[in-house]
């Protein structure tokens, strides 16, 4: 976090733009202060700001605590409370990582790809959930996949936007032949595409998106996808550069701050050593500067990363 604030500050200042940070605990440095992963201050902070530069939150020493008191509960409850609906994640191969990738170079290099993920609905947030008995007596866990029209509907609209401004395809990512959630998604999505019609769209089922990525990822230009596809389909898509380490994110409302974070994890071995690489963190902040800050001079003052990454 400090070399990205450090990069933004002189990027800022090379435009004449001047930033204003407040620091706020949230994850496990919240708990570790509050007992609390989201204290009430921390999101009201968060809402009165232009936007969210987050940093890794979690970490071993928390796994042990109860599911509503870890660290990723946290980050649940900021992106809810901002009403960040929208995650935007960039899987981009230029020439210089195409070798670090596990694939073959051809396979690889070139791929541009932009994941559109709808961020808080879906089965991470649907209820009931929890914990029960069933009518043998055995414990049993349940989750509820729900999304309305309307949810579907905004993160579309975010999708098609984003594939016009590119290659004007759009892959709608579900499973429709087997989820009642997933026919409303795909129906929804169709209905939508008629205010579109640059946009070239198709469908696939998650079990054969996850197999193209690996197989034929050059195919893919925009992806729109639900909640749990939507996270594991991006960290699938991050291992064609070859590390998570360098991948940034955005998560955006559409009518207040977003949220701008690397997708790596928090490292705790490595913590407090100043030998984590940044870069991902410095992408977000450049992202950040694109998206929800209105400062496309100050993003291309990052260099010629933030252009290959947003």
């Amino acid at each position: 976090m400090d070399q990205a604030l450090r990069v933004l500050t002189t990027a800022g200042k090379a435009e004449g733009q001047e930033f204003e940070f407040t620091r706020a605990l949230v994850g496990g440095a919240a708990i570790d202060a509050t007992g609390n992963p989201l204290p009430k201050e921390t999101l009201d902070i968060c809402k009165a700001s232009d936007s969210v530069l987050l940093a890794a939150i979690g970490g071993y020493k928390w796994d042990t605590l109860p599911a509503e008191q870890r660290p990723e509960r946290g980050l649940l409850g900021l992106r809810a409370g901002l009403n960040a609906f929208a995650n935007l994640r960039p899987a981009i191969v230029p020439p210089q990582l195409a070798d670090s990738s596990p694939l073959k170079r051809e396979i690889v290099e070139g791929v541009d790809i932009l994941i559109v993920r709808e961020l808080v609905g879906g089965i991470y947030f649907g209820q009931p959930r929890g914990f029960g008995t069933n009518d043998k007596g055995e414990r049993i866990g349940f989750n509820t996949d729900v999304y309305s029209e309307s949810e579907v509907e905004r993160i579309a609209r975010v999708a098609f936007e984003a594939a016009q401004k590119r290659q004007k395809r759009l892959c709608s990512v579900e499973k429709s032949n087997v989820l009642e959630v997933s026919q409303l998604w795909k129906e929804v999505v169709i209905r939508v595409a008629k205010d579109y019609p640059d946009v070239e769209l198709s469908h696939m089922y998650i079990d054969n998106a996850a197999m193209q990525l690996l197989r034929n990822p050059k195919f893919f230009d925009v992806v729109v996808t639900g909640n749990i596809f939507g996270d594991i389909l991006s960290d699938e898509a991050s291992m064609l550069a070859g590390s998570l380490g360098m991948l940034p994110s955005a998560s955006i409302s559409g009518d207040g701050p977003g949220i701008f974070e690397p997708v790596h994890g928090s490292a705790p071995d490595i913590a407090g050593q100043d030998i984590a690489n940044p870069l991902a963190m410095v992408l977000s902040a450049a992202m950040m500067c694109r998206y929800d800050l209105g400062l496309p001079k100050v993003r291309g003052g990052f260099g010629v990363w933030a252009v290959f990454w947003d």
